[in-house]
């Protein structure tokens, strides 16, 4: 598919409060063997979701240790996940100590998804994953790891206030780009 056919296709389906404030733009280098074009979103004009973009007021982690030592990311901890350690270690453990090794061990695997899925979108290819998105059910695009699809499902006009505000605890757990576009829907 075109990349102007692709662009159609995507601004079709943002939410109406997106339109005319979101777009989907391209840069291609059709001089240059072996150089591919970069595709990002804009947001008001401003470049938000570029991962070459140093100027992106996005964070783009580049180890786990980044990933834990940011004081913005919220974790949200059950009962059930301390409840699960307090007999792991067969209540030995103080209160408060088992809550730090709780969200410790949920920050590790956190990091590791953070890091796999942003390393797995610097690998693809936006118009594949874009292309992908407009085949795929708007469920899998929301509940799946591709931080991409993600972003696309959020911005779709399928997606309502409600789904929106029910997500809100989920997002908390995924990158900051999708923290980012669900916020900029709410």
């Amino acid at each position: 598919m075109s990349w102007s056919k692709l662009k159609q296709n995507l601004e079709g389906f943002l939410a109406p409060a997106l339109q005319g404030k979101v777009e989907y733009r391209a840069t291609s280098y059709s001089y240059l063997t072996g150089k591919s074009g970069n595709c990002y979103i804009t947001v008001d004009k401003k470049n938000i979701f570029n991962m070459n973009d140093k100027t992106s007021p996005i964070t783009w982690y580049q180890s786990e240790i980044e990933i834990k030592n940011d004081p913005n990311l919220r974790i949200p901890i059950s009962m059930d996940e301390i409840e699960a350690l307090r007999k792991e270690t067969n209540g030995a453990v103080p209160e408060d100590r088992l809550k730090v090794m709780a969200r410790n061990r949920k920050m590790n695997g956190l990091a590791k998804e953070l890091l796999s899925a942003q390393t797995a979108l610097s690998k693809s290819n936006f118009t594949t994953t874009a292309t992908k998105f407009l085949a795929t059910p708007i469920d899998e695009s929301l509940e799946g790891q591709d931080i991409l699809l993600n972003i696309l499902a959020l911005m779709d006009r399928r997606v309502g206030k409600k789904r929106i505000l029910s997500m809100s605890d989920s997002v908390k757990l995924k990158h900051p780009i999708v923290q980012y576009f669900h916020g900029l829907r709410l």
